[in-house]
């Protein structure tokens, strides 16, 4: 099993590379600091709701004045479905490291990209920093905030295959190391499916609407969606839209610069608003964090919750272990056939550990964030949180269902569009988020979205 998933994980990150690799052209490929400033950034991951941790390692036969500090954000909290992974990798990490004094904090999602990016500007970041990858991490390294991590990483290479690296490599320099991959996927419980006739998930876009006709005849709320927080809005109208125009157009306006006038895409827009006006989507969900939205979806107050991946971990041990059994995961179904498939997945490796440029001990900090990320790797995927950036070294068979389950759905994947708040440029993110935040708040059709989109972007 271990060795056939991390070969078909290879395998399906070449698909991903087409994601970023045409834009990443950084003006400064050193590792050298400058005083340039950042715009505030989004970027896309689970919902966090806890103030943060902070961990501070220690030896008993070297004292803390003799060692070297190293310090570390990320977003790790302890409502994260990663966080277990994190504290098991330091836990590790630090003990082979008994010079270092580590120091680290977890911070809520949306707060810490407030403060990632204030922290950049003003040249005052960690050593290391959790990231996203692509352009997210592309706007740093143009500015020369990022050390470059090729001499670490290049001792690594036996265990993290450099097709890994595609969504982290700018102008043929490497600038951070990968922890897990994750797609979007759509969750559905099979319990409330089957009170409304159902004993299948939908294969296809008819009987996704035919199923959530009866869930509401049953009295069943189909979808749950966090209004409160944009990026979860945006994971259901970006697999929409793929599948309505296809992973090559969305890939181009994402990555390439074509213009959102399109006339699919104002379709596709449609189509999602259609889906809230016939009451497939929570009310009470516009105004929730995503924390809640998933808990409804645990608790059966909702059919499907459409997310990231990285869920399988919670869904796995939601309930003492009760929920697994009833739930099952695939694709969001196809809309029109003739420019999209099933296959064509929004997803591919996007966290990331990156080192700043201005650390006094970049070299030693670019090495304890390899050792940190591989470790992550290992006890994130073992916990469910998303599939392998390193090749696995270690027993998987005991992985849980609904990440195997994703495995498949990767292994028979056509192609990968990075999460759009991910896969823009700084520029482009903040007057897309709002235009996807104004459709899911029916203050935009999509004649708006694309008229608002090509104002603001192109």
């Amino acid at each position: 099993m271990k060795k056939m998933l991390a070969l078909l994980l290879v395998v399906a990150m070449v698909l991903s590379l087409a994601a970023c690799k045409k834009t990443e052209e950084p003006a400064n490929n050193g590792s050298s600091n400058n005083t340039s400033n950042t715009s505030t950034d989004t970027g896309k991951t689970d919902n966090k709701t806890d103030t943060g941790k902070t961990d501070a390692k220690t030896d008993n036969n070297t004292s803390t004045e003799e060692k070297t500090t190293i310090t570390m954000w990320c977003i790790a909290t302890e409502s994260d479905s990663n966080h277990n992974a994190y504290v098991k990798a330091i836990e590790e990490v630090t003990a082979k490291y008994p010079n270092v004094d580590f120091q680290w904090e977890a911070i809520e999602n949306e707060t810490y990209k407030t403060k990632i990016a204030a922290a950049m500007a003003a040249n005052e970041t960690p050593d290391i920093f959790f990231t996203w990858s692509c352009a997210y991490l592309g706007d740093f390294v143009n500015q020369g905030k990022v050390y470059c991590l090729d001499d670490t990483l290049a001792k690594y290479s036996s265990e993290l295959p450099e097709s890994m690296l595609g969504n982290t490599t700018y102008g043929g320099k490497h600038y951070g190391v990968p922890t897990t991959m994750n797609i979007v996927a759509l969750f559905a419980n099979m319990d409330l499916l089957k009170q409304a006739g159902w004993d299948k998930v939908p294969e296809n876009y008819d009987e996704l609407i035919k199923c959530c006709d009866d869930l509401l005849a049953a009295g069943i709320i189909p979808f749950g969606c966090a209004g409160g927080e944009t990026w979860c809005v945006t994971e259901y109208l970006e697999p929409i839209i793929q599948k309505t125009i296809g992973s090559d157009a969305l890939n181009d306006i994402f990555v390439n610069g074509a213009t959102y006038d399109n006339a699919e895409v104002a379709k596709a827009v449609d189509t999602f608003q259609m889906m809230i006006d016939k009451g497939y989507f929570d009310p009470a969900g516009a105004s929730l964090p995503n924390d809640d939205v998933k808990q409804n979806f645990i608790d059966g107050r909702t059919a499907f919750y459409q997310n990231g991946t990285w869920n399988c971990a919670d869904f796995s041990k939601a309930n003492d272990g009760t929920f697994l059994p009833k739930v099952k995961v695939t694709e969001f179904p196809v809309i029109d056939s003739s420019k999209s498939k099933l296959g064509q997945l929004i997803g591919g490796p996007s966290d990331t550990l990156a080192v700043s440029a201005s650390s006094p001990n970049a070299a030693l900090a670019a090495e304890f964030a390899a050792e940190l990320g591989k470790a992550i790797c290992h006890y994130g995927y073992l916990d469910g949180c998303g599939l392998p950036a390193w090749t696995p070294f270690y027993d998987t068979s005991e992985i849980n269902p609904l990440t195997v389950a994703v495995s498949e759905i990767c292994k028979n994947a056509d192609s990968y569009v990075l999460f759009g708040d991910t896969a823009q440029s700084a520029v482009d993110k903040e007057p897309y988020l709002n235009a996807v935040a104004k459709v899911y708040g029916k203050e935009l059709d999509g004649a708006g979205f694309i008229a608002e989109l090509k104002s603001s972007i192109r």
